[in-house]
């Protein structure tokens, strides 16, 4: 995480609240040293910008990591459903993929 990048994206979500763009960079700044954080800013997208796709994925992740399964399936198949709403086809094979292979370790 740079801090001069953390400074500028919150500067920008300052200017523009509502933009989610600047949710998910500050998020994705946040992922490697602050993951907590980092879920925060995506719960954020998530309840105030569900259309938002890259979303699903990264916050399902953080949910494997903090051992809530059953969130961050639920995360996943939501993240499927907008995927396949939306025909974002990659989107939906990369959210499809986390989801079985969390399937699989569960069993």
């Amino acid at each position: 995480m740079q801090a001069e990048r953390l400074k500028i994206l919150l500067e920008l979500l300052e200017q523009e609240p509502h933009e989610p763009f600047n949710l998910y960079a500050i998020a994705m700044e946040y992922m490697s040293n602050d993951p907590d954080k980092a879920l925060t800013y995506l719960e954020n997208l998530l309840q105030n910008h569900p259309d938002y796709l890259p979303t699903y994925y990264h916050a399902g992740a953080l949910y494997v990591e903090k051992q809530n399964f059953e969130k961050a399936l639920e995360t996943y198949q939501k993240g499927i459903s907008l995927a396949t709403t939306l025909q974002k086809n990659n989107a939906l094979r990369e959210l499809r993929g986390a989801y079985q292979m969390l399937v699989d370790e569960m069993e």
